[in-house]
Parts: structure tokens; C-alpha cells; sequence
């Protein structure tokens, strides 16, 4: 059965496309939701929020991006909304007094593992390591984690750099046992 064919069956709350639309696309945002709260049974709260969400308001998906797209979005939403429910106090960065400059220079020293950046993006601040998760696992854009994340492009912008700098300290000081 084609995707689309399970997704209009959803629309008419069809429950066997839904469990298999749930089956096809539930390991996948338990992962996404993972590097974002870190915690099981967080993630697995979230994503059946997400899967709720998404068959609640499955007549809002029109098709201009894959089902997956789609609901890779809300988790990501959820997972946020999760993650500031859960933070008491949140201070938004001023990005007026800064001056940001672009670095597309992402390279790490030889030797360096997937597993150490993961565990160094998991040290960041949450502003710094949300937008770096945003932009260099899940590959939006300045412009798509703006919006998600309901800051301005210039604030993304500034956190990304920002977070890229705290992020290649913390390789440093792990291998290095130093941040100098």
C-alpha cells in the first residue's frame, strides 16, 4: 500500500493505517526525540504525544512534504515544548549588541567519534545545543530552526556559532583533559 493511501485512510480514522503509519515511523521519532530530552521514558511520553497530535490533525497534513517530514516536526515541537515546560527559568539570548559571522568550517581534529560529538552536544547549554541538533542532525536551516524554535534568524545564527565554539572546546578539553 502506497503512503498516501495509508494517510487517507487515516483521515478516515482508519486505526489499522494508523498502527501501521505508527509502526513505519516510531523507532525513527523516538530517536529524534532522544537527542533532544536524553531520558526514555520522556521520549517515549512524547512521541505517543506526537502520534495523538499527528492523527488528531492528520486533515491539516496536505502532502507538500512527506508524512515522515511532517511528523518529524511535530515531535521535534513536542520535545521542546517539553523541554521548556520542564526548565524553570529560561533567559533569552539578546542578540541586538552582536555581531554574528558565518563559519561553515564544521571539521573536528582526526580520531574524533560520532559518539564524542554526541556527548559534547549533550553538554551544551539547552539554547546552544537545541539549534546545533537542529542544524547539523536533523539538517533544517537558519531560517526552519528560527521558526521552530521562535527566535530570530539573527539569535539562531549567534547560538549556532556559539554553540559550535562551546562544542569544539569540549571535544578539546575531553581529549585533551584541557580546554587550552
Amino acid at each position: 500500500m502506497f503512503q498516501t493511501d495509508i494517510v487517507s485512510k487515516c483521515k478516515e480514522n482508519n486505526r489499522m493505517a494508523q498502527l501501521q503509519l505508527y509502526k513505519q515511523y516510531c523507532n525513527g521519532m523516538y530517536c529524534i526525540a532522544m537527542r533532544f530530552l536524553k531520558d526514555e521514558s520522556d521520549a517515549e511520553d512524547v512521541v505517543q504525544e506526537a502520534f495523538i497530535n499527528a492523527f488528531q490533525k492528520i486533515e491539516q497534513f496536505k502532502g507538500d512534504v512527506t508524512f515522515g517530514a511532517w511528523l518529524k516536526k511535530i515531535v521535534i515541537n513536542k520535545s521542546l515544548d517539553f523541554l521548556k515546560l520542564k526548565k524553570e527559568k529560561h533567559i533569552e539570548l539578546n542578540d541586538t549588541y552582536l555581531k554574528v559571522v558565518e563559519d561553515d568550517d564544521w571539521t573536528v581534529e582526526e580520531g574524533v567519534t560520532i559518539d564524542h560529538i554526541k556527548g559534547a552536544i549533550a553538554e551544551l547549554p539547552e539554547k546552544y545545543g537545541c539549534v546545533v541538533k537542529l542544524y547539523l542532525m536533523e539538517g533544517y536551516d537558519h531560517a526552519e530552526t528560527s521558526g521552530i524554535l521562535n527566535i530570530t534568524e539573527s539569535a539562531c545564527r549567534t547560538r549556532l556559532l556559539r554553540g559550535k565554539g562551546l562544542l569544539k572546546e569540549l571535544l578539546k578539553e575531553r581529549r585533551y583533559g584541557t580546554g587550552s
